[in-house]
């Protein structure tokens, strides 16, 4: 688009931004420097007549027009990169496999992204492979897999984060014989003296603080879920996940209480800035589509 209208460059910084909220992290996405996605986003309220953004030195926010903006234009946004998507994949081919990992669960939103994507492409097949819960990017730099759905953060500079979805609750996983097995929630700080069991090696030291923050008496350290979970319901341990991961790993030996107060469980779909190919960029529309 041009002329009078919108530039379909600054649309796309405006929606990066909008899920950054951070403009270095906004121009790693979009491969370019920091002062070009300012540049972008100014000539985009120019057009527009207003601020869509508020920007201090501390912090990034939208205002009450941006979010609207933001509101009506994902929707919009989606379904024209979906066209151009589906023209692109008619005229050079969405074939071969795709391989797909992911961490904890594949749950309904996950495999209903990898219908809508083999629907679209009945030409490519999807492959899903189970993540190690401690090694959370080493199948995508192994080649193992072409994209991962993980937890995040990432802070990876040879990964790309693509979609960012699933903002969900905290749940504390204890041994029903333990203190909090009968509370209805607990508040973040009640945490402070518990072990929590956190993932070991190669998983990133600001990875498994964030899952895991240090504070309490010393826990062990687990490859998998299933382990952490085995030592939860042997009491060595509490160990933190999410809302939709806890009622699937449902068991009788070991209770799942919320957390107030702890910031959402969120998963990313990440590859390798090397391994950007057709199929990875269709499947990461998929998945912002059916996030939406």
């Amino acid at each position: 688009m041009g002329g009078n209208g919108l530039e379909i460059r600054e649309l796309e910084c405006f929606l990066v931004l909008a899920e950054e909220l951070h403009f270095g992290r906004a121009g790693e996405r979009l491969y370019v420097s920091q002062s070009r996605v300012s540049q972008l986003l100014a000539a985009l309220e120019r057009r527009i007549g207003a601020r869509l953004l508020e920007r201090t030195s501390r912090r990034v926010a939208l205002t009450t027009l941006g979010e609207r903006f933001l509101a009506e234009l994902r929707p919009s946004y989606d379904e024209l990169a979906s066209v151009v998507g589906r023209a692109r994949a008619a005229a050079r081919g969405v074939e071969g496999t795709l391989r797909i990992g992911f961490q904890g669960t594949a749950d309904d939103r996950l495999m209903g992204a990898i219908a809508a994507f083999q629907e679209r492409h009945p030409s490519c097949d999807t492959e899903i492979v189970e993540i190690p819960f401690s090694d959370p990017f080493g199948a995508v730099r192994q080649g193992a897999v072409d994209a991962a759905i993980v937890l995040l953060p990432v802070d990876e500079p040879d990964l790309v984060l693509g979609p960012v979805f699933s903002s969900e609750r905290q749940t504390v996983a204890v041994s029903v014989r333990h203190a909090f097995a009968g509370r209805e929630s607990l508040a973040a700080a009640e945490l402070a003296g518990t072990p929590l069991i956190a993932a070991t090696a190669p998983a990133p030291a600001y990875w498994r603080e964030a899952h895991a923050p240090s504070g309490g008496a010393p826990a062990p350290a687990v490859r998998t879920l299933q382990e952490g979970l085995t030592l939860v319901a042997a009491d060595r341990g509490a160990m933190l996940l999410c809302r939709p991961t806890a009622e699937y790993h449902g068991r009788k030996d070991v209770a799942f209480v919320p957390v107030d107060g702890l910031p959402d469980s969120v998963l990313g779909m990440v590859w390798h800035r090397d391994g950007e190919t057709e199929r990875v960029r269709e499947f990461a529309r998929a998945v912002r589509v059916g996030m939406s």
